[in-house]
């Protein structure tokens, strides 16, 4: 029988590199829920897992009720049918946030490129 591996707040902040605070507020938020040892925080591998699909999620722009939303449907649904329908809904949302990002900084870049050009040659007359 072996023992499950558990977690304090600072071994999960150094191994996942995030900050313990950041930990705290995504418990606070509801998104991660240890169980707790007096005043210990004791973290399984169910909520290291659920914390690098925070991490993740994070770093590709979503939001944090779009990560309680995946999370909680990866809770209810154990097919994860649900959770997948979803996730494809808010990537594909995500992605087309992106393209028009990208179209928008394109035209920036053009625009920027074109007043720089015209304050070169001024300068050069």
């Amino acid at each position: 029988m072996s023992e499950e591996i558990l977690y304090t707040v600072p071994q999960l902040s150094k191994e996942l590199g995030i900050t313990e605070r950041a930990i705290r507020f995504y418990e606070s938020k509801g998104l991660v829920k240890p169980s707790r040892a007096g005043n210990t925080r004791i973290f399984n591998y169910k909520d290291r897992a659920r914390l690098l699909i925070i991490i993740r999620a994070k770093k590709l722009g979503f939001s944090l009720n779009d990560i309680k939303t995946y999370l909680d449907l990866y809770d209810v649904d154990p097919t994860h049918t649900k959770q997948s329908k979803n996730a494809l809904k808010a990537i594909t949302q995500r992605l087309a946030q992106l393209k028009d990002q990208k179209k928008q900084i394109l035209l920036t870049i053009k625009e920027l490129k074109s007043l720089k050009n015209d304050i070169e040659n001024s300068l050069n007359h």
